[in-house]
């Protein structure tokens, strides 16, 4: 009688409970390592000793199985891995944080919450026409609005810093949704004693034989003004960089030049500043703005309600 030979049961590896392992202070730790780039700093950051650091790091490699850093002598940079995970975990403590908000929130009976990433055009120029109608509606919700530069308004809504986003429709938005906003026109600000004060429209290469006042080296409108200045084989005469709108006036009016702004941002921002706006004959300077949103992603009710009404505000 020939014998039935059995299957080899071969048993499946033990599945790691990583969320019994790895708590929020080690992730917290974590990402200080990587914006510190020094276990020692993000130990005196965080005020826990650099041993216990280290070994929590360790521990956490261990439950992953994984190496996280390479170790140098002058600091520690990620390995593919740990930059995968820096991704992750920052989405974690946003999503904690977003939890202690609430229930704080619904204990003093303010319900709902949402946090935008805008460039500084849409919060000067469109946002503070736009906003209180929905306030109107939902009186109950709170707004947490931070300024930030169109391409890091676009990282925000990627690792899931913000729900929604308002950025320059040049900026790359890869696989984020995207909805027209608003549009405005770039002007050259000038004392009303200039020289191109009294001209309707100007091309902008005609600006670059004086000394401008530009905005922060990673502004969307310093940066496209670069790159049409280096298309014509010229170099902006850059006599200073200020962090905003109201700085480009404020120093024009100083006479320290001439500077770039959104036309809307001139009307707010201007009066009784004895200056000019003189139009620019270039295509470029027409702009759109655009929101942008991980849709299906983690989209709060409150945050679907704010995206809804900037487009209807939009159309």
């Amino acid at each position: 009688m020939q014998r039935k030979i059995e299957p080899v049961q071969i048993a499946a590896p033990p599945r790691v409970n990583l969320a019994r392992r790895i708590d929020l202070t080690t992730l917290q730790l974590f990402v200080a390592i990587c914006e510190e780039g020094n276990l020692t700093r993000a130990s005196q950051r965080e005020a826990i000793a650099p041993s216990a650091v280290s070994k929590r790091m360790h521990d956490l490699e261990h439950a992953l199985q994984v190496a996280l850093f390479e170790r140098q002598p002058n600091g520690m940079t990620l390995t593919p891995a740990g930059d995968a995970l820096l991704h992750h975990a920052r989405v974690t403590l946003l999503n904690v944080e977003k939890i202690a908000v609430d229930m704080t929130e619904y204990a003093r009976g303010v319900r709902g919450h949402v946090r935008i990433f805008a460039n500084l055009s849409s919060i000067v120029e469109f946002l503070p026409d736009d906003l209180p109608g929905f306030f109107r509606d939902h009186a109950l919700v709170r707004l947490d609005l931070q300024e930030r530069p169109s391409a890091e308004v676009v990282r925000g809504i990627e690792e899931g810093a913000a729900e929604l986003g308002i950025c320059s429709a040049d900026v790359a938005t890869r696989g984020l949704a995207r909805y027209g906003y608003r549009r405005d026109r770039l002007v050259i600000v000038v004392r009303s004693d200039h020289a191109l004060a009294s001209k309707p429209r100007v091309c902008f290469a005609d600006t670059l034989d004086y000394d401008h006042v530009g905005l922060f080296a990673t502004s969307s409108i310093y940066l496209r003004a670069q790159s049409t200045a280096q298309q014509l084989g010229k170099s902006i005469r850059l006599r200073v960089h200020v962090p905003g709108f109201d700085a480009v006036c404020r120093m024009v009016q100083a006479g320290m030049g001439i500077g770039l702004i959104p036309d809307r941002a001139f009307d707010v921002l201007s009066h009784g500043m004895n200056l000019a706006a003189v139009e620019l004959d270039d295509d470029w300077a027409d702009r759109e703005l655009v929101l942008v949103t991980r849709e299906g992603k983690g989209l709060s009710g409150t945050g679907r309600l704010m995206l809804d009404h900037l487009r209807r505000c939009a159309a």
